[in-house]
């Protein structure tokens, strides 16, 4: 009597394996090394932490074998990075510009108002008699 488990007769085929037009999609990105940099370095708005969260859940949902799962926080971590890393550096740089408009128009400023603003003592002694 055979008290293994029931064996097929057959060896199955790996053809698909062999065939380039069945390969299989790469496995989604968890961006976890991006996120980390803006949670560290730029984060604007709490961006790079909510990044780093979703890159996680990308990971461990890539590491469980739920690859649709880990498509979708890989997603939503990427959309976040994208928006932390341009925010981080898009804001310095429009405040710098402000600070360059405002120095240069205050600059314009208050070369205009120096005659405005000087006492001119001209030839016209008579109203001091």
């Amino acid at each position: 009597m055979d008290t293994s488990y029931p064996r097929e007769d057959y060896l199955p085929t790996l053809s698909h394996k062999r065939d380039p037009s069945h390969t299989a999609p790469p496995p989604p990105r968890d961006h976890l090394v991006w996120s980390i940099f803006n949670t560290i370095y730029m984060n604007f708005c709490c961006l790079g932490f909510v990044a780093l969260a979703f890159s996680v859940k990308a990971r461990d949902r890539k590491v469980a074998g739920d690859v649709e799962a880990a498509r979708r926080f890989s997603s939503k971590a990427r959309c976040y990075n994208v928006l932390a890393t341009a925010g981080s550096v898009v804001l310095p740089l429009l405040l710098a510009a402000l600070v360059i408009t405002g120095v240069i128009h205050l600059s314009k400023l208050a070369q205009e108002s120096v005659g405005f603003f000087t006492y001119q003592f001209s030839g016209s002694d008579d109203e001091d008699k």
